[in-house]
């Protein structure tokens, strides 16, 4: 390997790994796509070997691109560290931190944190980016967010886990509740196979993955017969008799539930599992501790949220 690889080819390698793509990388960097081709060309030619291998319409990373990809993430929060360190030197009070957090986060958990470091940081400057997990992890290892809160659904490991760099972890456990028409028969504690024969509201493709998993646990496939990721949208439907559908609680703190609509709380074994993330070595750099603690006070009863304990509680509906 030559000694002049530099930030922006590990940020684009990164990039692929993440997405897949060029063109998706590109869009993910904010570069055009023939910048994300020659900067690849340009990689390939620093470390002296092959970076990526044509896959279909994507690409694949060879063993040299994937180790390149992986350092790229320690590079990115070391630099970071670095330079926050030089530029807060008078504290946190002059730095600037980026967070990231998917939509139901965005009316409940991200309004506390934000009127927090308002009133103890003044001066920090806090940028909000509202993005599904999958794409703030993405951010979080390119380096254009420092710290993400995100989701997952069924088992977890303990209460925080180191993975590819990125640390995790488990704040809260956010229940999983099921909306239907006021009249409808269910109730907690009712088999979820007797739900087999609905007809479903789900998330668009990339979000229903929850509602699949439920169901194929319970012994059925969901008739998916409206799609939405909209709560609110969610609630009208049902209110209509249209559809039942799986919603967080969370989703449901900033909604008001119609009077059409019966909310029936599930199994907790189904709850979501609501995590803080951030880069290895990030809660050195000033501004992001100061992010990591503003998370750390959020008030989680008042938003219907069961604090993490040491281990994650799995289940299965019945």
């Amino acid at each position: 390997m030559t000694d002049d690889l530099d930030l922006a080819s590990l940020r684009v390698v990164r990039a692929l790994a993440d997405t897949g793509t060029i063109t998706a990388a590109a869009a993910l960097l904010g570069y055009s796509q023939p910048a994300v081709s020659q900067q690849l060309r340009r990689a390939e030619r620093q470390v002296g070997q092959p970076l990526v291998l044509r896959a279909g319409r994507g690409v694949a990373l060879t063993e040299a691109g994937q180790r390149l990809a992986a350092h790229a993430v320690h590079v990115q929060a070391a630099l970071d560290a670095a330079r926050q360190d030089l530029d807060d030197l008078g504290g946190v009070a002059t730095g600037r931190v980026t967070l990231a957090g998917f939509p139901s986060a965005s009316s409940t958990i991200v309004p506390d944190v934000l009127s927090r470091l308002r009133d103890r940081h003044p001066g920090l400057t806090v940028d909000y980016v509202e993005a599904e997990p999958p794409e703030a992890l993405a951010r979080l290892r390119d380096g254009s967010a420092d710290v993400a809160v995100t989701f997952s659904h069924g088992d977890a490991p303990a209460a925080e886990r180191d993975l590819d760099g990125l640390l995790h972890r488990a704040s809260f456990f956010d229940r999983t509740v099921l909306a239907v028409p006021a009249a409808h028969p269910f109730a907690r504690g009712d088999a979820f196979a007797s739900l087999a024969h609905e007809r479903w509201i789900g998330g668009c493709p990339r979000c229903r993955g929850h509602l699949l998993a439920t169901c194929a646990a319970a012994g059925f496939e969901p008739e998916i017969v409206l799609e939405t990721d909209n709560a609110l949208a969610v609630l009208g439907l049902v209110a209509a008799g249209l559809g039942v559908a799986l919603l967080p609680g969370l989703s449901l703190v900033s909604a008001a539930v119609p009077p059409g609509v019966r909310v029936v709380e599930l199994d907790d074994g189904l709850a979501r599992i609501v995590h803080v993330v951030h880069g290895r070595g990030g809660d050195r750099v000033p501004s992001v501790r100061a992010v990591l603690d503003a998370l750390g006070h959020v008030d989680g009863g008042s938003l219907g949220l069961v604090p993490a304990g040491p281990e994650v509680p799995t289940g299965t509906p019945g």
